[in-house]
């Protein structure tokens, strides 16, 4: 009995850390908010040890397949507020601690 209880004691005060993508926040279409999940969880499976080249690669990816001026952020402990085009956000975790967000603005601020 006493070693069934310190076992539940433990397990409850583990921290639990997802290992999966999970989408926060996002306005986009299905389809393509499957698209971006897939191109952020690859780049940051490419680029382990660089959240730089990681969000590079969202990056461009984004502006060859819908337009310029898309934005990507890719780290760990950060906020945000932003101004962004209906549809066009897409705020995710990664791995437990990454957090990646991917926003379009209008070229022209309007």
């Amino acid at each position: 009995m006493r070693n069934d209880q310190n076992e539940e004691e433990i397990g409850a005060s583990k921290r639990i850390i997802f290992t999966y993508p999970m989408v926060a926040q996002t306005d986009m279409t299905d389809q393509m908010k499957t698209e971006v999940l897939e191109l952020c969880t690859n780049a940051c499976e490419k680029h382990v040890t660089s959240n730089e080249l990681a969000a590079q690669m969202i990056k461009e990816a984004l502006d060859m397949k819908y337009g310029s001026t898309w934005h990507v952020i890719v780290g760990e402990g950060f906020s945000f507020d932003i101004t962004y085009e209906i549809s066009k956000l897409f705020y995710m975790f990664f791995a437990g601690n990454l957090g990646i967000i991917a926003w379009k603005c209008s070229p022209y601020g309007g």
